[in-house]
């Protein structure tokens, strides 16, 4: 999911990033270009302890008139959820045994679990990827 991140740098610093939507979770990167993947980490960390539910991500529009927002700029930034709340769940499932078949073969091509193959397979499918 896109989610807004307000990048502030002061001379001789890094890029700083505060999550508005995540009170409490910020990133840094040397370069614009590394704070994508800090701002997935933060959030991995910001996350990863606790069941809170993770907001919904907001527009930058939703800040604009923010005072502590001022003097820096807006990115939108991927945070992979799917990474943030990781905890796996075991579940039954009933499938055709030449689909199953089939899967084991292309899960074991890939060197992929069954597990892996059909969830790298759902995510595929609700992504909409070619």
């Amino acid at each position: 999911m896109l989610y807004p991140i307000y990048v502030h740098k002061d001379a001789d610093s890094a890029y700083g990033a505060i999550f508005p939507d995540f009170p409490g979770c910020f990133a840094a990167a040397d370069d614009l270009q590394g704070l994508p993947r800090a701002a997935q980490e933060a959030a991995e960390a910001h996350f990863g302890a606790d069941d809170d539910p993770i907001p919904a991500p907001t527009s930058p529009e939703a800040w604009a008139a923010d005072p502590d927002y001022s003097g820096g700029f807006w990115m939108l930034v991927e945070i992979d959820l799917s990474k943030v709340r990781a905890k796996a769940v075991r579940l039954n499932i009933s499938l055709n045994e030449s689909l199953l078949q089939r899967i084991d073969l292309a899960a074991k091509a890939r060197g992929q679990s069954r597990s892996a193959f059909l969830a790298t397979a759902a995510e595929h499918e609700m992504t909409g990827a070619a």
